[in-house]
C-alpha cells in the first residue's frame, strides 16, 4: 500500500525523490520520509502527514546527495507518526530501509533480536527487518548483499524494500516478494519505484522485478553503473528490459481540480480505447486474442468463477449477469479475500477470471495461486501492463485506461465491465448461444457507449447543484434490480469512500426485508430505475419509499415521466441495452459522490484511511 522511490546516479537525488513521492502519494499518505547518502553519512528526514509536510520540514536544509531512498506510508504496523515513518535506520545507523508490505513473523524475530541486545525505536515490522539484516551482517562478517539474502530467507510475508549503506554509499539493494517494484534504467543511473509513475519522465526502459528477486544497483568508478539481479538462492537472472507505454500527460490533472474528476471525464475515451482493436470497423465481430488462444478452456468450462476486491468485485457482479445471460453457463463471484482462505471447491475444468485495476492486489494474487494449485485455468483482467497479475495468470486482457490516480476507482470500473462484455460476446458466438442479429445489436450498443457517456457527462452541473442538498446527510440508501443491483453497491461504495457518509446498496426488492425500517424524511434513497428489466417492480419499490416520506433521487432513461413524477431529483441518461446500463449509469453516481465530497471539504483523491493499490492483506 505504501509508495517507495529511490535514485542512484549523477544527478541530485532530492528533486527526483520528492517528485516521485508526489506521484506515489495515492498509495499512502499517513507519513513521508527521505534518506540521502551524503559524505558517507545517511541523513534521514521524516514526518507525519503528506509529502508536502515533508517538503516544509526540509525547506531550509542542505539536501545534496546523488543517492537516496524515499517513502510515503499507509500505516500497517504502528500509528502514523514521525517515529513510525520510513526510512528506518539499523541500530548503529549504518543502514537505512524503506519497505512496502507486511513482515508477518516480525514479532518473533523482534523478540530474538531483543535478547541479543538490539533496541527498537518504532512499532513497525520494517525496523525489525533492517535490524535483522544488520545483525546477520555483523555477526557473520559478510557483505550487505549476502546478509539481505539470508535475512529474507527467514521472513514470512510480503515486501518491496530498498536499502542503502553508509559503508557502501554507491549501492542500493532492492528486493521484492508480493509487493511491486520497478527498476528504471537510465544513462549511468537507476530509478526504483513501486510503479512506473515516478520513472516515466526520466527513462522508458524498465525491469519489473519478480517475486524473490534481489537487485544490486551500483555506481562504478568510471561513471558507469552496474545492475545485478539474483533470486533468493543467489542464482543470477537476466530479466528482459521493457519499454514503458505511459505518457507523462496521463499523470497530470489536465486542468481539472482533482484526479477523480479528470478520470470521470476520461471515460468516453477510455471506453473507446478499451474497445479499439477488439471490435472491427464494421462492428460485427469481437476478437480478443487471450480468448481466441484459449477458447476451448472457456467453451468446455464446468463453470466460471470471478474473483476480485472492492470496485472490481462490483464489476465482476455485472459480468456474472452478462456471462450467464449470453453463455448459459454458471458463474460465481467471490471476494478474493474469502476465496483464498475458505475451503473453496475449485475443479480443473473451472475457469477463474481475476480482476484488478493495479494488477498487484494481494488477496487477488493469492486467489490466483490457489486456483492454479487446483488445476483451474486463470484469466486476468487488469489495467497495469507488466504488473504481477498478468504475469501470474495463464492469459488475459488489459483494460488500457491509463493510470488511475484517484483512490476511488472510476474509469477502471467501466472498462472492466466493457472487457467482461467483450469476453461474453466473443464466447457466445463460438457457443452459438446468441443469434447473429442479437450479437450485432449488442456490439453496436457497446460501440455507442463513448458518445452516450459524453452525453451523460453534460449532467455534471445539474448533479453539482442538487448535491448541495445532501452535503450533510448522514445515511444514504442505493437501490437497483437485476443489472442495476451491482451498480447500487458501487454507487454506495463511492459515496462512503470519499465523503465518509454511511451508504448501503441493496437489491430493491430486499428493502422490505429490513432496510425499509431506516426510511424517513431524512433518508435519501437513490434508485436506478431505467426502463429495461423489472421496471414495473422498481416503480413499486419507489412508491413504497415515498409512502414513508423518503427522498428519492432517481436515475432514469431519457423520456421517462412516470419515475420522474415520483422523484425529488431525477437524472436522465441515454437509452441503452440493459446489460450496459451499469456502464452509463455509473457516471452520475460517480459525479454525485464527487460533488458531495468536495462540498464537504473532503480530499477526494486521497480519502482518509484508504490507499489505491492494496498490496497487503
Amino acid at each position: 500500500m505504501c509508495g517507495i522511490v529511490a535514485y542512484l546516479g549523477k544527478k541530485e537525488a532530492y528533486p527526483i525523490l520528492i517528485k516521485g513521492l508526489h506521484r506515489l502519494e495515492y498509495r499512502g499518505y499517513d507519513s513521508a520520509g527521505i534518506c540521502l547518502s551524503n559524505n558517507a553519512n545517511l541523513v534521514v528526514y521524516k514526518n507525519r502527514g503528506k509529502v508536502s509536510d515533508l517538503e516544509d520540514l526540509v525547506k531550509d536544509v542542505n539536501l545534496s546527495g546523488h543517492i537516496g531512498i524515499a517513502h510515503t506510508r499507509w500505516a500497517t504496523h504502528g500509528a502514523p507518526n514521525q517515529c513510525n515513518a520510513h526510512p528506518h535506520y539499523s541500530e548503529n545507523e549504518d543502514l537505512a530501509i524503506i519497505h512496502n508490505g507486511i513482515i508477518e513473523n516480525y514479532s518473533s524475530i523482534k523478540q530474538e533480536l531483543a535478547k541479543e541486545g538490539r533496541t527498537f525505536h518504532s512499532d513497525t515490522d520494517t525496523e525489525v527487518l533492517i535490524q535483522l539484516i544488520d545483525y546477520i551482517r555483523i555477526k557473520n562478517e559478510i557483505p550487505l548483499s549476502e546478509a539481505v539474502h539470508l535475512a529474507l530467507s527467514q521472513v514470512v510475508g510480503a515486501y518491496a524494500i530498498a536499502i542503502i549503506s553508509r559503508n557502501d554509499p554507491d549501492t542500493i539493494i532492492a528486493a521484492r516478494k508480493g509487493s511491486p517494484l520497478v527498476i528504471g534504467i537510465g544513462d549511468g543511473e537507476f530509478f526504483l519505484a513501486s510503479d512506473a509513475t515516478p520513472i516515466v519522465e526520466h527513462t522508458r526502459k524498465v525491469i519489473y522485478l519478480e517475486d524473490g528477486d534481489i537487485a544490486e544497483m551500483r555506481l562504478l568508478k568510471d561513471g558507469k553503473s552496474n545492475l545485478e539481479i539474483t533470486n533468493l538462492e543467489n542464482v543470477v537472472k537476466t530479466p528482459p528490459i521493457q519499454q514503458l507505454e505511459m505518457n507523462l500527460s496521463m499523470l497530470e490533472k489536465g486542468g481539472f481540480e482533482h484526479f477523480m474528476l479528470k478520470e470521470i471525464y476520461e471515460q468516453s475515451r477510455t471506453v473507446r480505447d478499451c474497445l479499439r482493436g477488439r471490435v472491427n470497423a464494421e462492428q460485427n465481430n469481437v476478437a480478443l486474442s487471450g480468448i481466441i488462444d484459449h477458447k476451448d478452456k472457456f467453451l468446455n468450462a464446468r463453470r466460471i468463477i470471478i474473483t476480485a476486491c472492492g470496485t472490481s468485485w462490483h464489476a465482476a457482479l455485472v459480468g456474472e449477469y452478462i456471462l450467464e445471460e449470453l453463455l448459459h453457463v454458471p458463474v460465481e463471484v467471490e471476494y478474493s479475500s474469502e476465496f483464498r482462505y475458505r475451503d473453496t471447491v475449485v475443479f480443473p475444468d473451472d475457469v477463474v477470471i481475476a480482476i484488478s485495476q493495479s494488477g498487484e492486489t494481494a488477496d487477488t494474487l493469492a486467489a490466483i495461486e490457489k486456483a492454479k494449485e487446483n488445476g483451474a485455468f486463470v484469466y486476468g483482467i487488469c489495467n497495469v501492463v507488466g504488473s504481477s497479475i498478468p504475469r501470474a495468470t495463464h492469459s488475459g486482457t488489459y483494460t488500457h485506461v491509463g493510470p488511475e490516480i484517484g483512490v476511488a476507482s472510476t474509469k477502471a470500473f467501466t472498462a472492466q465491465v466493457c472487457v467482461l462484455a467483450l469476453i461474453a460476446l466473443c464466447l457466445a458466438r463460438e457457443k452459438k448461444t446468441i443469434s447473429e442479429e442479437r450479437y450485432i445489436q449488442l456490439i453496436g450498443a457497446l460501440c455507442d457507449m463513448p458518445l452516450k457517456i459524453e452525453e451523460t457527462l453534460k449532467l455534471d452541473e445539474k448533479i453539482h447543484d442538487f448535491s448541495k442538498i445532501f452535503t450533510y446527510s448522514r445515511n444514504f440508501l442505493y437501490l437497483g434490480r437485476g443489472y442495476n443491483y451491482p451498480l447500487a453497491l458501487e454507487g454506495a461504495l463511492k459515496l462512503k469512500e470519499i465523503s465518509y457518509i454511511h451508504a448501503e446498496g441493496y437489491p430493491a426488492a430486499e428493502m422490505k426485508h429490513g432496510p425499509i425500517a431506516l426510511i424517513d424524511a431524512e433518508m435519501p434513497v437513490l434508485v436506478i430505475a431505467t426502463n429495461r428489466g423489472s421496471y414495473d417492480k422498481i416503480v413499486s419499490n419507489i412508491q413504497e419509499v415515498k409512502a414513508r416520506k423518503g427522498r428519492i433521487i432517481s436515475v432514469v432513461t431519457e423520456g421517462d415521466e412516470a419515475v420522474r413524477g415520483l422523484s425529488d431529483f431525477c437524472i436522465s441518461i441515454p437509452e441503452t441495452e440493459e446489460m450496459f446500463v451499469p456502464i452509463l449509469a455509473s457516471i452520475p453516481l460517480q459525479l454525485l459522490a464527487y460533488h458531495i465530497a468536495v462540498l464537504k471539504g473532503c480530499n477526494v483523491d486521497q480519502p482518509r484511511n484508504l490507499a489505491k493499490s492494496v498490496t497487503v492483506e
